[in-house]
């Protein structure tokens, strides 16, 4: 075993134990109850210590909340992370560690931050006229870069100098006349004491050093890199991580710093102690969200104000000028209608419709023409009101029956749930719904299911244009689409139509879309 490699693990290790005592005395010292006097343990990598430790210090002066900071390389803390299996947050100079961890199951809720790149950095001047990678490896030039196995700037290095073709002959020149270094600081402070002549470091550690002048080159430059923080699974204090990473990452709050430091921040979402979240849902989703909703409110400390009604209501409501900052509509039809209004839809559930008739079928109905027989008493949905009746009028246009089965239209109501009642007093016989609607009475019904592509309903989620959280909302949308969830909609009759959901957090959060790639 390499010296290198002992001195790592040893590190490692050290730093384990450091977390696992300071967790230790914060538990003793009463910490964990989400009030002023708290303590946070979070892994950041080493580059990004300058802003973070200012919002620490700022979150700490406004809501008693300390955040201890544990900083090395991205690499380096996530194999502290696995050893330790404590701390409540860890912030990665780039996304791929996140992924990772994902991977490893180490990480919940994810939040990006700002974007940086790398560049080479120079002395000021820069007296060996270093313009490009291929420079790197002139004799002349002595040179610095972060381990690739311990810091992310290392790692991003390797890989775009190895797909450039010049990985190697680099290496060479690091291990003949130069130095490999456990953090992006280190890089950058040799190359600012001048005991290298250059480096390879982000941007935004570059713009830290007075005595420092970068080179934008390729392929660098044109490879951007996210910074994200998450919430660990380890966390034993979810909701005071949270609110700590929505204030890390809030435009008004955290990423005031992150652009007065020289990064480029994300769109983020505004600050709140406590933020409220308008969400317009259609009544049908009710049972199968209602829970979810209430855990997510609990583990955010956010508030959920819950509109169900009708989406023919839902949307009158929304063209006559509300906007929520999410929808779950009843059926994609709905949502289409105010599409301008919200961002692209996400798949989440999907349901039938039906013919509910009394037990042992006593009108002997078999199918959607048989609603047409004289004298039969019909349900049906409300097409201006409800989606389920806005799907059942279309469905009996395509069928030829419309004008036949409105003969026998006894009830035209907003939702299902009201049908399923008039039936159980006895005034229908018969009525078309949502399967979901007659699932929690089905042993006192028969479900007659109908052979027609237009019986189908799909339930899209939606975050508004206009929100002021949507990563918040975000996070809800995720939450909707996990597998606790999914069993959820399950026990209460619903199809699932997401796409890719993961058992758990989705993996889209991690994968934020670089606002500056072509």
């Amino acid at each position: 075993m390499s010296n290198s490699l002992k001195l790592a693990i040893v590190s490692v290790l050290a730093v384990a134990a450091l977390v696992f005592l300071l967790r230790e005395d914060t538990a003793r010292n009463g910490g964990g109850g989400g009030d002023a006097g708290e303590t946070l343990v979070m892994y950041c990598a080493a580059g990004i210590k300058e802003p973070v430790e200012k919002i620490a210090k700022d979150y700490q002066a406004e809501y008693g909340v300390e955040v201890q900071l544990q900083y090395g390389g991205s690499g380096t803390l996530l194999s502290t992370m696995q050893v330790a299996r404590s701390g409540d947050l860890y912030l990665a100079a780039d996304a791929s560690y996140i992924e990772i961890a994902h991977d490893k199951n180490l990480l919940d809720e994810t939040l990006p931050l700002a974007w940086q790149h790398p560049v080479i950095a120079v002395r000021p001047g820069n007296p060996k006229h270093i313009l490009s990678v291929k420079d790197l490896a002139r004799e002349d030039v002595k040179i610095a870069l972060a381990n690739p196995e311990a810091a992310s700037i290392g790692k991003q290095t390797q890989k775009l100098l190895e797909k450039s073709g010049d990985w190697t002959a680099i290496k060479a020149a690091v291990e003949a006349r130069g130095v490999f270094k456990p953090t992006v600081n280190e890089v950058a402070n040799d190359v600012a004491l001048q005991t290298v002549d250059a480096g390879v470091v982000w941007n935004s550690t570059a713009a830290m050093y007075k005595d420092v002048e970068m080179v934008d080159a390729s392929p660098f430059k044109e490879n951007r890199c996210n910074i994200t923080v998450s919430v660990l699974r380890s966390c034993k204090q979810p909701t005071a991580a949270l609110r700590f990473l929505r204030y890390l990452g809030a435009r008004d709050k955290g990423l005031v710093v992150f652009r007065e430091m020289g990064f480029e921040p994300v769109e983020g979402d505004e600050w709140a102690e406590t933020p409220e979240l308008n969400f317009f849902s259609g009544g049908v989703n009710r049972l199968a969200i209602e829970e979810t909703l209430k855990e997510f409110e609990a583990r955010e400390g956010c508030k959920i104000i819950t509109t169900y009604n009708g989406c023919g209501i839902l949307v009158g409501q929304m063209k006559a000028g509300a906007r929520p900052d999410a929808y779950l509509a009843c059926d994609k039809t709905f949502a289409d209608t105010v599409q301008d209004l919200y961002l692209p839809q996400t798949p989440v559930s999907k349901m039938d419709l039906i013919v509910l008739v009394h037990k042992g079928n006593p009108k002997h109905i078999k199918s959607l023409k048989d609603l047409a027989q004289p004298g039969l008493k019909v349900g049906l949905g409300n097409p201006e009101l409800a989606a389920f009746g806005k799907l059942t009028k279309e469905l009996l246009q395509d069928e030829g029956l419309l004008d036949d089965v409105m003969k026998n239209c006894a009830s035209q109501a907003p939702g299902g749930d009201l049908l399923v009642n008039q039936m159980s007093a006895g005034s229908l016989d018969a009525s078309i719904c949502y399967i979901v609607n007659a699932y929690p009475v089905k042993e006192k019904f028969e479900i007659i299911s109908i052979d027609n592509p237009l019986a189908k309903a799909s339930q899209p989620f939606q975050i508004g244009k206009q929100t002021k959280y949507p990563h918040l909302t975000a996070r809800l949308r995720d939450t909707l689409l996990s597998a606790k969830s999914k069993a959820r909609y399950a026990e209460k009759g619903f199809g699932w139509d997401a796409q890719n959901a993961p058992a758990e957090q989705t993996k889209a959060a991690v994968k934020t879309e670089d606002p500056a790639s072509p």
